[in-house]
């Protein structure tokens, strides 16, 4: 036996685990190298992607800017472009919307000439489509077709500027005011809720994506819509006011009104609806006349929307 075979087999003797370790350490480097050339192969895809294919009638996104530079400058700026939303085979994703751009330019463009756009008369039901293939599963938007937006044909680019990354045209509420003019009017009245302070949105209460609730709104009914933030109102009380237990909306407005407290009428007319004037007649020629001045009722029935008090006191809405 040579030196050198002496040394290899003394080596061995001395460190019997060595062998052992570099298998080990070459099982597991092997698999991670695959996996890092795997990783670097799929990063490099996007840019095969980018590149335009005209054989698919793609023309890419700087041919798009040639005629629709101010459209590309704000898109270039969207949400949109920051998350490189790539289309199939084109550049930067005018196209992935709009749909291939070759026709569109060998006919000399043109508007709606061999090219989708979202104009106005457009169906709304087609412009949405183009955004659900995206954003079908985005959170809210389950239940868009059984919404009433969707209904009434309103697409998304009716509240959204596409072109700068799906944002509202306008804050709320102003977008929801284009269309609801009457809410707009109930929310300037003296008696509303905070709307207008930016203390709420309209999306506080309603869900503009689709819900099944009636109105949209964000809850199983309008009364535990409510109770969200009126939630001392809930109870339950030894003694229930059934409005309360109905409907809220039986005294109250939901966006504004003329009268204080978003109450559907004043008092005392708006108690006089059911209760009648057995015990305090309401006319203003009588020795009770001050049962017709303005929240009268609510002086002694202060605990309206129900009450803990034990005795008959509670029974009235009284304490």
């Amino acid at each position: 036996m040579t030196g050198d075979a002496h040394k290899l087999a003394d080596n061995h003797r001395e460190n019997p685990g060595g062998a052992m370790k570099r298998k080990y350490i070459c099982v597991v480097l092997f698999p991670l190298g695959l996996l890092l050339f795997s990783l670097s192969q799929a990063m490099d895809a996007p840019e095969n992607l980018q590149m335009a294919d005209p054989g698919m009638g793609f023309i890419g996104a700087e041919t798009c800017k040639e005629c629709h530079e101010a459209q590309y400058e704000s898109y270039s700026k969207s949400v949109h472009f920051k998350k490189a939303i790539k289309g199939p085979a084109s550049q930067d994703a005018c196209e992935t919307c709009h749909g291939g751009g070759a026709k569109h330019v060998e006919k000399g463009g043109g508007r709606d000439v061999d090219i989708f756009s979202f104009n106005a008369d457009v169906d709304a039901a087609a412009k949405s489509a183009k955004c659900l293939t995206c954003h079908e599963k985005t959170p809210g938007m389950d239940l868009w077709e059984m919404g009433v937006h969707k209904r009434n044909d309103v697409s998304c680019d009716s509240c959204h500027d596409l072109h700068v990354g799906g944002r509202q045209k306008a804050r709320e509420p102003e977008v929801c005011f284009s269309c609801h003019k009457d809410v707009k009017i109930e929310a300037n009245k003296r008696s509303h809720h905070p709307i207008l302070e930016g203390k709420v949105n309209c999306s506080s209460c309603h869900s503009p994506h689709g819900s099944l609730s009636k109105h949209m709104v964000k809850a199983d009914d309008s009364r535990e819509l409510c109770f969200k933030c009126h939630a001392d109102k809930r109870g339950p009380s030894v003694w229930e006011h059934p409005p309360v237990e109905e409907d809220c909306q039986s005294c109250h407005t939901v966006h504004g009104s003329s009268h204080a407290k978003l109450l559907t009428e004043r008092i005392p007319q708006l108690c006089q609806n059911c209760h009648d004037w057995s015990r305090h007649p309401g006319t203003p020629y009588d020795s009770k006349a001050s049962f017709t001045s303005r929240f009268e009722c609510l002086r002694c029935h202060s605990a309206i929307h129900g009450s803990n008090s034990p005795d008959g006191a509670g029974l009235r809405f009284i304490r």
